[in-house]
């Protein structure tokens, strides 16, 4: 259910008991409930964060990977920041978030959706388009788009 947090102990509570589940996609936006989930669920299963503003810091408390849009709006991006980071040079990591987040901010919307789907239409991959009631991104939200995507050498 959208928007509906769990809490690490509800999440963790959970793990130990329901068949089946084997990891959790954590998109609170609270880094703190990340971390703490990720200490209180040890190896019993994969955390996920989709946090996209930062995949980076995320990857670097141990999350196990992500499901988030930036890496559908930026995937060469992400890949070269998980590797980077799998690699243990943490400058490229870095230096890979300070490109991704840009494009983030100028993503994020109520719309993100279909915003996502401009970014790739603008690196040459068809998304489609918005389904209704999903608003199409206005023309005030493209110019931003575009130039986070320009300036992170992604156009």
């Amino acid at each position: 259910i959208p928007w509906t947090y769990l809490s690490p102990e509800l999440l963790t509570r959970i793990i130990d008991t329901v068949e089946g589940v084997v990891g959790v996609k954590q998109s609170a936006g609270d880094m703190k409930l990340l971390a703490d989930l990720l200490l209180m669920a040890g190896d019993r299963a994969r955390i996920m964060t989709a946090v996209d503003a930062l995949l980076y810091p995320s990857y670097a408390l141990g999350a196990h990977g992500s499901i988030a849009a930036i890496l559908t709006a930026a995937p060469t991006l992400c890949v070269a920041q998980w590797n980077a980071y799998h690699a243990g040079d943490h400058q490229t990591a870095l230096d890979l978030h300070k490109k991704l987040l840009p494009i983030w901010n100028a993503i994020f919307a109520d719309n993100l959706p279909a915003n996502t789907k401009y970014a790739m239409h603008l690196q040459g991959r068809n998304g489609g388009v918005p389904r209704p009631p999903m608003p199409s991104t206005s023309a005030e939200q493209k110019d931003p788009i575009r130039s986070a995507l320009e300036n992170a050498g992604l156009l």
